[in-house]
């Protein structure tokens, strides 16, 4: 079965790179230098920041909906960054990392969840997908539980 990974569109994301640590601060927001050593996921891109790059680590709401599954946690944004969306491809930042996949119907109600290895993840959107319930996925980065993407059927 043929999905779809999106990462976040950047332009509501624009302004905060213009603000200053007060401002950002307001907004629940920091701005970060990566480090060596990684962690740094940009979820626009579904990139990995390299050390040195600028980020904004921001409390994003990734499951505005109308159920009790709404959430919201700390993303990583860069600036400058095209949004990742591409069918039947898995990006190698996803690939790399313990996922946690969960699955939700037309009604914003989780239906199915499962933890897994990046690289197992084509199988397990297939696995999810095949129920009919399921309406749309969101991954998440098991280890922090932060928000990592969003999967659709193609």
């Amino acid at each position: 079965m043929s999905f779809r990974i999106t990462g976040l569109t950047p332009e509501p994301f624009t302004a905060l790179f213009s603000m200053d640590e007060a401002q950002l601060n307001q907004r629940h927001a920091r701005r970060i230098i990566a480090q060596p050593g990684g962690g740094y996921p940009c979820r626009i891109s579904l990139t990995d920041a390299t050390a040195g790059d600028e980020l904004i680590l921001v409390n994003y709401e990734h499951l505005a909906v109308d159920s009790p599954y709404r959430s919201r946690h700390a993303i990583y944004i860069r600036e400058g960054e095209q949004q990742f969306d591409t069918i039947d491809t898995v990006p190698a930042q996803l690939r790399s990392r313990l996922l946690s996949l969960r699955a939700f119907d037309a009604s914003d109600m989780l239906v199915h969840a499962d933890v897994l290895a990046g690289e197992d993840l084509a199988p397990a959107i297939d696995r999810a997908f095949a129920n009919p319930a399921t309406h749309f996925l969101h991954l998440h980065y098991a280890k922090p539980g932060c928000y990592a993407a969003r999967v659709d059927r193609a």
